[in-house]
């Protein structure tokens, strides 16, 4: 079973949508490339939206568009960049951003502040590795391909203890019922796999 099948088995079947590969024609034109085709096989099976609440995603005729976020994303951390090589402060930044040559190219974020891209690192698209900006934090790569690291994500949400998302002082005010109560919301602890579509 490939990763894109285990993914789609742990989300469940997708909304049936009407799949054209002309929907990537501009943004592949833009960037000059064809992308990674599980990728672009979840997102036309799926379309744009939240996987567990937490990471955002965007299919070329989305209501927020991926060719319209990429260049603002692009954009926003190329200046970034520039401001960070001035100031001799390289380490976070070690890869430009599309259009540059062999510059990251933006898909999605999450809601604890990181970017998600991909790395042209392969002629083939389908050997691209990811590489997260990390909110504050630097960056971090992973070698894909893109199914393979929403299922991680989606796992690593999985497998946290019950009371993840609390501070431990918090935990100090709360009486058992209300930790059980806030479980059984699923406000805190662990995050079953959704997708919701936006």
């Amino acid at each position: 079973m490939s990763s894109l099948d285990e993914l789609q088995a742990l989300l469940g079947a997708p909304a049936r949508r009407q799949a054209d590969p002309a929907d990537w024609d501009e943004v592949e034109g833009h960037i000059g490339s064809a992308l990674p085709g599980d990728f672009k096989g979840f997102l036309n099976a799926y379309g744009s939206g939240v996987l567990s609440g937490e990471l955002v995603v965007f299919h070329p005729l989305g209501s927020s568009p991926l060719l319209t976020r990429m260049r603002t994303t692009h954009q926003t951390f190329t200046e970034r960049r520039d401001r960070a090589l001035r100031s001799g402060d390289v380490e976070y930044f070690p890869y430009p951003f599309h259009p540059a040559p062999g510059g990251l190219i933006s898909w999605g974020y999450d809601y604890s502040g990181d970017e998600h891209f991909f790395l042209p690192c392969d002629p083939d698209p389908d050997g691209w590795q990811i590489v997260t900006m990390v909110h504050g934090e630097g960056y971090e790569t992973f070698d894909g391909p893109f199914s393979s690291f929403v299922l991680t994500f989606l796992r690593q949400l999985l497998d946290v203890d019950s009371y993840h998302g609390l501070a431990p002082e918090e935990l100090e005010f709360l009486e058992q019922e209300d930790l059980e109560e806030l479980v059984a919301n699923g406000e805190i602890g662990p995050v079953q796999p959704t997708f919701k579509p936006f």
